[in-house]
């Protein structure tokens, strides 16, 4: 006797339940301001107690450092790239840098999988030419695409990982790509957190001189990454970039 099977009447729910959950994350997140302690306010009003922290329970504070960045990236809330950088500050580059690379490639993977497992299958048939299109420039060579992206500055990080997933692009060469691709970047800001200790003193005594002036004026914490990204660190992190598209265009011009 032949039965019939009936398809899952959770399928759709269970595909979009881990974006339904990363939406709602984000929404508490947010709705209870966390995203206000990863500023440069809080590192002011704290630096004693961090790192009196670290001198007493280094493994234990490294461990949280990780975990926190995997939920920043996870989540795409701002701040890794002062993450990254308050990282070489407390911990010195030489263990900042490969925890902070560990960290936030496992958080890109987190949402890479997340918008495949919910919308790949049902807007990359539908979406528009500019998905399209990275999706087919990730077909053609999806590593040295993504290592591109990766390299180069003008592209935000949790958009990457979003529109990654939306593409045909594997697993693998999107976990090797990003690993990668953000070494220089995870060692230059973790390097670049040694000059940190001026800037936050410079901001404590700033926010003083303002209170001091009138106790009743609002006098935020003022701080600009600007302060210790340079240009040249840019213009070096475009060059690379460049450097990685050289396979993409020398397979073209044999090609042709």
């Amino acid at each position: 006797m032949q039965t019939d099977t009936l398809p899952p009447q959770n399928s759709n729910f269970s595909r979009w339940l881990p974006l339904a959950a990363l939406l709602a994350v984000m929404a508490g997140c947010y709705a209870l301001g966390l995203q206000r302690y990863l500023s440069i306010q809080s590192l002011v009003e704290h630096q004693a107690q961090f790192q009196d922290f670290v001198a007493l329970h280094l493994l234990e504070a490294v461990a949280i450092y990780f975990a926190l960045y995997v939920a920043v990236v996870t989540l795409s809330l701002p701040g890794a790239g002062l993450l990254s950088i308050v990282g070489g500050f407390i911990f010195g580059w030489v263990i900042s840098a490969p925890v902070t690379i560990l960290a936030a490639t496992i958080g890109a993977i987190a949402v890479f999988k997340i918008v495949q497992t919910s919308l790949g299958t049902t807007i990359a048939a539908k979406a528009g030419p500019f998905v399209q299109k990275l999706s087919a420039g990730f077909e053609k060579d999806a590593l040295n695409y993504l290592l591109f992206l990766r390299l180069v500055p003008a592209f935000p990080f949790f958009a990457i990982n979003a529109v990654a997933g939306l593409t045909r692009i594997s697993l693998r060469t999107f976990a090797v790509g990003t690993f990668i691709g953000i070494i220089p970047g995870s060692v230059a800001f973790a390097f670049v957190g040694r000059g940190l200790g001026s800037v936050l003193d410079a901001t404590r005594n700033a926010h003083a001189a303002c209170l001091g002036q009138n106790a009743a004026a609002p006098c935020p914490y003022e701080f600009s990454l600007s302060s210790l990204i340079t240009p040249q660190l840019l213009w070096a992190f475009a060059a690379l970039g460049a450097v990685s598209l050289i396979p993409v265009l020398l397979k073209k011009w044999k090609s042709a």
